[in-house]
């Protein structure tokens, strides 16, 4: 399992990049075949002069799922680190949850990865008391746009995407559509079911 950390418009010191590691050095014995975890860091200084630490964690499992929490919080990045780290946990409890369908097996743990990987302990084991990741973000000079966001997308078919939505807990999942050939949207309505959004130029 490879752990990448980086720091954007801060300085992620070897103290800092130490104690993430070892936030995050028992996950894959509690997720087996995860290929990377990528932590960026960064701060954000408010309007009222006050530092505000974001961490946000990526997992990508080999079959291609992705894990991802982010959290911002005022103060040292250990404390954006400690929720990040909660929140990817409860991530992986979902990505071994129950399956719905049978054959799912891309977005879910497999038989042989549930019975590889150790149970997952109390969440406080990983979270201590103490006092904007950049995720593609960047600030632009039109008014009307405040943040612009990349987003890495990957090819897979519209019920993987809403497997992989639902595993992020998210309302709404880009994505390429593998059948369409292009960037599709795939979003939760508020009647319960799916929608898909599918560009078409005019």
């Amino acid at each position: 399992m490879d752990v990448i950390i980086q720091g954007h418009n801060m300085k992620v010191t070897d103290t800092l990049e130490t104690y993430a590691k070892k936030k995050l050095d028992k996950l894959d014995r509690y997720l087996p075949n995860i290929r990377e975890v990528r932590v960026d860091l960064s701060v954000q200084l408010t309007k009222r002069g006050e530092n505000i630490a974001i961490a946000q964690i990526t997992v990508h499992h080999s079959r291609g799922a992705i894990l991802r929490a982010e959290e911002k919080l005022p103060g040292d990045a250990r404390n954006a680190i400690n929720s990040a780290v909660d929140k990817i946990f409860t991530q992986v409890q979902r990505f071994k949850g129950k399956r719905s369908r049978k054959g799912r097996e891309r977005f879910t743990a497999s038989i042989e990865e549930m019975n590889m990987a150790e149970a997952i302990p109390e969440i406080e084991e990983f979270v201590e008391e103490g006092p904007y990741a950049s995720d593609g973000l960047q600030e632009t000079g039109d008014s009307r746009i405040a943040r612009r966001k990349t987003v890495s997308v990957t090819a897979m078919n519209e019920a993987e995407a809403i497997e992989q939505m639902e595993l992020l807990g998210h309302t709404f999942f880009v994505f390429f559509n593998d059948t369409t050939g292009s960037v599709n949207v795939v979003y939760k309505r508020s009647a319960g079911d799916y929608g898909l959004l599918i560009p078409q130029e005019t």
